[in-house]
């Protein structure tokens, strides 16, 4: 009788002999909640899906050690499994490079912040949070420069758009980076956005509530107000001061967090915001002014639940663009008073 062939060698991770070109990637805390194959999106933007659905089909991606279809939600801490994606599909996740001295130096003097859980930076416009396609330059990558006394790196528990700037916080450890996550998800955090817009609204005070979804790939990371096929997307806002009919410096506070939310309902008003093309078109600027083209929209205050108990409430200056926009049409950013005072989300 002939003698049956030995059995093959275990190829998952953790058997002892994982493949070659084989990696355990965690999901980071700014990714808790995306489905698996926006999660790929994101990293590996040149992936082709029907490629993702036979690797997940195979069993070739796993998340902690299971088999997982696409439309799986990512939980903060996930391992993901990962084999040689081939050619073009972008590096994805890796280590981050060390940060030259020079942006270490820049990245630090950014800290509003600074305790043994939690640290603020007021993030300037222009700096992406995280890597995409030909995004070589983010924070993620360069978050080594604030560990600080830390022995752990920070981690990112929220995101703001590349062109967004203000308040974005860290978490120095794990069960701080969990605790911020369940605020953030929890709709705990209250967040208020300042912006200058174009136009103003009929209303001094009102609450949008439109719906927002994406749109596919080759428009890049862009929404759409849909009514039917949308996420429910809720926004208050108040005028904080005005200069004629011609521009108005809103508060902005968003209930939900969607993605480019605060952009597409300021359009959804009539008056987008300053410097917002890709969304405003050529109504989103003021030629002839003197103004910056840079997009008006600064993450100016949060007040979340801190890790250890009580409440962590952070204010980011406004950045030079902006700052010169207020001066320029006279608007006060010392302006007292809660524009939301009373309200109830």
């Amino acid at each position: 009788m002939a003698a049956r062939p030995a059995p093959r060698a275990n190829r998952d991770a953790g058997s002892g002999g994982q493949r070659p070109g084989v990696r355990t990637v965690e999901v980071a805390v700014a990714d808790e909640g995306l489905r698996l194959d926006r999660w790929f999106r994101r990293h590996f933007p040149e992936l082709p899906h029907g490629r993702l659905e036979k690797l997940l089909r195979t069993g070739q991606i796993r998340v902690d050690g299971k088999r997982v279809k696409a439309g799986a939600r990512l939980a903060a801490g996930a391992r993901l499994r990962l084999p040689p994606l081939g050619p073009g599909a972008g590096p994805g996740p890796r280590a981050a490079p060390a940060p030259s001295e020079r942006e270490a130096a820049a990245l630090r003097a950014l800290v509003i912040h600074k305790d043994a859980d939690v640290i603020a930076i007021n993030k300037p416009p222009g700096l992406a949070v995280q890597g995409g396609t030909k995004t070589m330059r983010h924070l993620d990558a360069m978050l080594d420069a604030l560990r600080f006394e830390a022995s752990e790196r920070p981690r990112l528990v929220h995101r703001l758009d590349k062109d967004t700037s203000g308040v974005l916080l860290l978490a120095r450890n794990r069960a701080a980076a969990a605790k911020l996550a369940d605020a953030l998800r929890g709709r705990a955090a209250r967040k208020i956005y300042w912006a200058a817009v174009v136009g103003v609204p009929k209303l001094k005070r009102g609450r949008i509530d439109l719906p927002l979804a994406k749109l596919g790939r080759p428009m890049g990371e862009r929404v759409r107000a849909d009514a039917e096929e949308g996420k429910r997307a809720v926004t208050y806002y108040a005028v904080v001061e005005s200069l004629g009919k011609k521009v108005a410096w809103l508060a902005l506070m968003p209930v939900t967090g969607r993605t480019h939310q605060l952009r597409v309902h300021c359009v959804a008003l009539g008056t987008p915001i300053l410097g917002d093309g890709k969304y405003g078109g050529a109504k989103a600027f003021l030629s002839g002014e003197g103004i910056s083209d840079k997009l008006h929209l600064h993450a100016r205050e949060i007040a979340i639940p801190h890790p250890r108990g009580g409440t962590l409430k952070v204010t980011a200056p406004l950045p030079a663009h902006m700052a010169a926009t207020w001066v320029m049409f006279g608007f006060d950013p010392e302006h007292p008073g809660d524009p939301f005072a009373g309200l109830e989300a």
